[in-house]
């Protein structure tokens, strides 16, 4: 019997040597970079808070923010007002803000957009198809898209105060 557990435990060593050199070896050699300026935007479709699905290409051919957020992330709450601001300063001149929430639940989140009375369309990444896409590894990150779908500039952390982001809506405007 003692010679059989040796060779189980040997089996057990072998079974978790590979499955954590396969971890470590997928995420450094996996490309997950965030998309930079001149990228072009990958394509979504995620569910907003009424539970209506929303495509990317209701968005082409006009400027979008594009905020990826979350109620726990102190910066992300600290913008959000900022952002609101600026969204009804600039809507009716055709730009477009959409929040993505980062895999929290539907009434967490509308309790939180209710208090910051966000009116701009806040979507649910609840299985971070989308989060992955863009290649994101800090919260929250902001993506400021020209019309044609080019990513403009990337901010990464915030908060971006008010100020920050009514010049990179101007320059945005701008390409439009």
């Amino acid at each position: 019997m003692g010679r059989h557990r040796k060779l189980v435990q040997y089996l057990i060593l072998a079974f978790v040597l590979l499955v954590g050199g396969y971890a470590i070896g997928n995420s450094l050699f996996t490309s997950s970079a965030v998309l930079a300026k001149g990228d072009k935007t990958p394509g979504f479709k995620l569910a907003d808070l009424n539970n209506v699905a929303h495509d990317w290409k209701e968005y082409e051919g006009k400027p979008v923010i594009l905020n990826f957020w979350g109620t726990f992330c102190p910066p992300c709450r600290d913008e959000m007002p900022a952002l609101q601001k600026e969204y009804e300063k600039w809507h009716d001149q055709g730009l477009e803000l959409v929040g993505i929430n980062l895999s929290e639940d539907g009434i967490t989140v509308e309790r939180f957009a209710s208090e910051v009375g966000a009116q701009f369309p806040i979507l649910l990444d609840n299985d971070k198809k989308t989060e992955r896409a863009f290649g994101l590894k800090q919260y929250p990150t902001t993506f400021f898209i020209a019309a044609d779908g080019t990513i403009q500039d990337v901010v990464v952390g915030g908060p971006l105060a008010e100020e920050d982001i009514e010049a990179r809506i101007m320059r945005l405007m701008e390409t439009k």
